[in-house]
C-alpha cells in the first residue's frame, strides 16, 4: 500500500487497501483499521475524489477519537487534508485541532487553564452517554449500545449539553476532555504503531 503511493499509483494502494477497508480481511484492531482509511484519503486525495476523501477521512477520526490514537496521522502528515476537512461538517473539530497543533509543533506544553466545573454534576447515565459523544454514533445507536431507548439517550444528551454549558457535540465532548470527563484527545498509543 504505502509502496503503491509512494509510487505514485493511488488506484494500486487502493487495489492493496480493498481487502481492510471492505472488512474481508482478518480482522484487524481499530488502530490498523484507521491507518488504512487515512490511506484510502490520501490515495482519494491523488485522485482528486473530495468526496471519497472526506469520508475516508471521517471514518479513520471515527476510529482515533475514542482512544484519541493519532499516531498514523503523524507518520503521514496531512496537515492540508485535515485543514480541508476542518471547513466541512465533521464531528471531530477538536480532534483535527489537536492533531495541527500535534504536526505544527505547537501543543502547548502545560494545559491552558479550562473551564470552569458545571454547576450540577452529571450523572452516571450522562457519563455513560457522554463516553460515546466523540464517537460518530447518532443518538439512537448510542442508545442501542447502552440498552436504553433513543428518547432517554436525546435527554442525556441534551441534560449533557446544558450541564456543560455547550450547544453542540463537539463542544461539549472538548469541554469535557478539559475538564477530564474524557481522555484527552492527541494520546498517542506506542504499542499499536507499527
Amino acid at each position: 500500500m504505502l509502496l503503491r503511493l509512494a509510487q505514485h499509483d493511488p488506484h494500486a494502494a487502493l487495489d492493496a487497501l480493498a481487502p481492510v477497508l471492505d472488512g474481508s480481511a482478518s480482522a484487524l484492531p481499530g488502530a490498523w483499521q484507521g491507518y488504512a482509511f487515512l490511506l484510502e484519503a490520501i490515495a482519494r486525495d491523488a485522485l482528486d475524489d473530495e468526496d471519497a476523501v472526506g469520508r475516508a477521512l471521517e471514518r479513520s477520526l471515527d476510529l482515533a477519537e475514542p482512544d484519541g490514537v493519532v499516531w498514523w496521522f503523524l507518520l503521514h502528515p496531512v496537515s492540508g487534508l485535515l485543514e480541508r476537512h476542518a471547513g466541512h461538517r465533521t464531528a471531530h473539530a477538536a480532534l483535527i485541532a489537536e492533531i495541527r497543533s500535534l504536526l505544527a509543533g505547537t501543543r502547548p506544553s502545560s494545559p491552558p487553564a479550562g473551564p470552569r466545573p458545571p454547576p450540577e454534576p452529571l450523572s452516571g447515565s450522562e457519563l455513560r452517554v457522554l463516553r460515546y459523544l466523540p464517537t460518530n454514533l447518532s443518538a439512537p445507536e448510542i442508545a442501542r449500545e447502552l440498552s436504553i431507548s433513543a428518547n432517554t439517550a436525546k435527554t442525556h444528551i441534551r441534560h449533557i449539553y446544558a450541564k456543560l454549558g455547550t450547544h453542540y457535540r463537539t463542544e461539549a465532548v472538548e469541554h469535557a476532555r478539559t475538564l477530564g470527563l474524557l481522555a484527552p484527545a492527541g494520546r498517542i498509543l506506542a504499542q499499536q504503531s507499527p
